[in-house]
């Protein structure tokens, strides 16, 4: 016979009706959170794999805010870039009216005060900042201003070469800047010529225009050479020399004042120049030059340049045909700046719809593993709370049972 003290049954009593009000408890906290695992004790294993789940999720969190952050940089570039090409195309207009051969001087002088008033505006946009106040065309000195004036009024690059690059994905990175120096700075010019030693008075060269591409890229499959010398020796011959000292083929050879010849595809005049006297003019094939200097050239040459003066109105001509020229180029440098940014922004695009569907995902897994099933949890309150009562009815019952009462 074993005999149980009232200590125990009391203590038996005690920790069962705990434990149940434990369970009881944990059910009414699975129903208030929604949340079938609120301490690791739960489910040890489920608590273990939502961690990792939390974790993943944080990940793509933040390079969903760097696509964003992206997103936003590229489409503030794309838009800026689009507004510079209207304001060129703006300017290319003024630029085909100013070679109208019968506008006055006062029609010049109006066409070069919009042009002033283009350039300011294409200056504001080449210094256009983000949210945060930063230069978006300065590189890595973003506090820096892209453009600014130097004394003698040109506007000039400030900022560096950088570009900035933003990882948007585990090992992916996409760049979100570009400086304003490879975009409005380095853009090709239009092949020109100037006098280098002019023995002849009068003597000059005019009409350079690149009439065969082809041509020249025969001629130099590597590179277009710096520059290209020109001169007229004593048997009346022209001589056409590169940078290297290689001899070019010049079509027609023989010189005839006002006559255009062809050199490695480029159409060349000379005027007035006396053969064997020494005059050397420098085509020059592979320079570049800012946009802006473009304009300002283009504005400088419309004030100053009198067409009535011997020469004037090939120099007028010249300015014209290398301004259009320029502008073209610098249409199609920023198109092709246009054309990068729309493959960043589809891998930034493609990257986004990535890592949302990844959220999703990742998050309906976590659900089946933390969410609390409502209908199960409200029926296990429900039998708790009638097995609780019936432990407390019981308990009651066996706590007044004594031998005392049966003597």
């Amino acid at each position: 016979m074993i005999r149980i003290s009232s200590q125990q049954i009391f203590s038996g009593g005690i920790n069962r009706l705990q434990e149940l009000n434990t369970s009881l408890n944990n059910t009414q906290q699975q129903i208030s959170t929604g949340q079938r695992v609120n301490k690791p004790s739960d489910d040890p294993v489920a608590a273990a794999r939502i961690l990792k789940l939390d974790q993943e999720l944080s990940r793509v969190e933040t390079y969903q805010r760097n696509v964003d952050l992206a997103d936003n940089r590229l489409k503030q570039e794309e838009s800026a870039l689009e507004s510079s090409i209207d304001v060129i195309q703006r300017i290319r207009e003024l630029t085909v009216q100013a070679g109208n051969g019968s506008l006055s001087a006062n029609d010049r002088r109006s066409i070069s005060s919009e042009l002033e008033e283009r350039l300011g505006q294409l200056a504001n946009i080449a210094n256009t900042r983000d949210a945060s106040g930063e230069y978006i065309f300065s590189g890595f000195q973003g506090s820096v201003k892209a453009f600014e004036q130097d004394p003698s009024g040109s506007w000039v690059y400030q900022g560096d070469e950088g570009q900035r690059v933003l990882e948007i994905d585990d090992g992916v990175t996409v760049p979100i800047s570009d400086n304003g120096k490879d975009i409005f700075v380095r853009v090709p010019a239009a092949i020109t010529g100037e006098h280098s030693t002019v023995n002849t008075p009068g003597a000059s060269i005019s009409g350079v225009s690149l009439v065969n591409e082809a041509d020249l890229a025969a001629e130099y499959p590597n590179s277009f050479p710096d520059d290209i010398t020109v001169e007229v020796d004593a048997g009346g011959n022209i001589i056409a020399t590169d940078s290297q000292g290689d001899v070019l083929t010049v079509d027609p050879a023989t010189y005839q004042s006002g006559e255009p010849f062809v050199v490695a595809g480029v159409e060349v005049t000379l005027t007035d120049a006396v053969p064997g006297a020494g005059d050397v003019f420098t085509l020059q094939i592979n320079e570049k030059q800012s946009v802006f200097g473009t304009i300002e050239n283009l504005i400088a040459g419309l004030n100053s340049i009198d067409k009535s003066s011997p020469g004037g109105q090939a120099e007028y001509d010249d300015l014209i045909a290398n301004s259009l020229i320029n502008l073209d180029n610098a249409q199609e440098s920023i198109i092709l700046k246009q054309t990068e940014l729309g493959g960043r922004m589809n891998a930034v695009e493609s990257t986004k719809t990535f890592l949302e569907d990844s959220s999703v995902y990742t998050n309906e897994i976590r659900s089946q593993l933390q969410d609390v099933d409502y209908a199960e949890a409200i029926s296990n309150l429900s039998f708790q709370s009638f097995v609780l009562q019936a432990a407390q009815q019981s308990f009651a019952q066996v706590s007044q049972l004594s031998l005392f009462d049966r003597l």
